[in-house]
């Protein structure tokens, strides 16, 4: 196993043609992977995660800084001297060898004893569900079962430095992939490697990861755990790309005790408000502020309430919740009830201040350093 130190990491693809000004495709970053960490970089299509991943493997060169494992600069190393596995998103398997072959090769390859191999083979062809069929050629199997033996090849291992997996359950049935996610959980539990996991899919992040790195745009936002992501996103693409639905963001104003949404009063904690008061915020007219909350978060009832009304735009039947459409003033929002709960025809608001985040150009305005923090106090906001 490996910490892994990028070092002020930063790479652009070369322009096509000559002169021409290509913009990162990953940003300079410096980030310390702790030994043993199973982590997970998630992002949509195109954020830069796959490279990072390829930079870390050997696969890419970086145009700038260092990759260090356990102190050591590998930057120039090639793959295979860098004692990693790596698992792709499209199964690779040799067709003409058999399930047990294939899952031998890279041990062989190393000249490990028969009998070590034998049973370390036999250990994941269990783990993997596969012994019955450990005799039969690869080119029999299904794409699942493919893929099950690239990510064999990768697990049978036990001195690798690091494990690297490039989307590998993009290619398995979805009744597979929570039993595959849990299999993975407890090899990394058993064994300790570092293991990193490249997904677009947040349930697969959040379901393997002790620490998730939130992407976009070749930047990476956010590292924490999935409580933290989803508690307290310190940037708004981490709270709208989280959660399903993701997290609601309204542009404010703020006048220095509260936030106001098209006229509407929103009460944030006081924490909050001493260090937006203290960077000015009440008197800038340069930022862009915004509030943040869950729709779990939303608390929706029928009381009469003066003031502007909120319109119910639309309701989805999730099955354990309903999902309710509203506006507020001009903005759309999202809140949930449980299952069965009645819809109010003139919705109350009630937003908890210990819940309501305030932004600033898209950054978390930090009023506490407890992310586990609640409050039984409730304030109504309401429309």
């Amino acid at each position: 196993m490996a910490s892994i130190h990028l070092k002020g990491l930063a790479h652009r693809y070369p322009a096509a043609s000559s002169g021409a000004t290509v913009p990162y495709a990953l940003n300079p970053l410096d980030q310390v992977w702790d030994d043993g960490g199973a982590y997970a970089l998630l992002g949509p299509s195109g954020c830069g995660k796959t490279t990072l991943l390829n930079i870390i493997s050997g696969l890419v060169r970086p145009s700038e800084g260092r990759v260090l494992f356990d102190g050591d600069d590998v930057t120039d190393l090639p793959t295979e001297q860098r004692n990693i596995a790596q698992v792709f998103q499209f199964p690779v398997v040799y067709d003409t060898l058999s399930v047990a072959d294939n899952l031998a090769f890279p041990l062989r390859n190393r000249g490990l004893e028969k009998a070590i191999i034998d049973a370390r083979v036999a250990e994941t062809l269990v783990m993997l569900g596969l012994e019955g069929r450990a005799h039969e050629r690869a080119r029999s199997l299904s794409a699942d079962d493919k893929q099950k033996i690239s990510l064999g090849r990768g697990l049978v291992r036990t001195d690798v430095r690091a494990i690297l997996f490039d989307e590998p359950l993009t290619v398995i049935d979805p009744h597979l992939k929570w039993q595959l996610r849990t299999e993975l959980k407890k090899i990394h539990e058993r064994f300790g490697h570092t293991m990193i996991y490249v997904t677009h899919d947040q349930t697969e992040a959040l379901t393997f990861a002790d620490k998730v790195v939130v992407m976009d745009a070749g930047v990476i936002l956010q590292v924490g755990t999935p409580k933290a992501l989803f508690d307290r996103p310190r940037h708004t693409f981490v709270g709208t790309f989280i959660g399903s639905p993701g997290m609601n963001v309204l542009r404010c104003e703020f006048d220095g005790e509260q936030a106001f949404v098209d006229g509407v009063k929103i009460p944030l904690d006081a924490a909050t408000c001493s260090v937006a008061r203290g960077r000015g915020l009440h008197e800038s007219t340069s930022v862009r502020l915004e509030i943040g909350i869950r729709p779990e978060a939303v608390t929706v009832s029928g009381e009469p309430k003066t003031g502007p009304a909120v319109r119910l735009i639309a309701v989805e039947d999730l099955g354990r919740h309903l999902l309710l459409r509203l506006q507020l003033g001009s903005q759309p929002l999202c809140a949930l009830l449980p299952e069965g709960a009645e819809i109010p025809e003139q919705p109350t608001l009630h937003f908890d201040p210990a819940m309501t985040l305030l932004y600033a150009d898209s950054l978390l305005v930090e009023g506490t350093d407890d992310t586990e923090q609640t409050s039984a106090v409730r304030v109504e906001a309401y429309a």
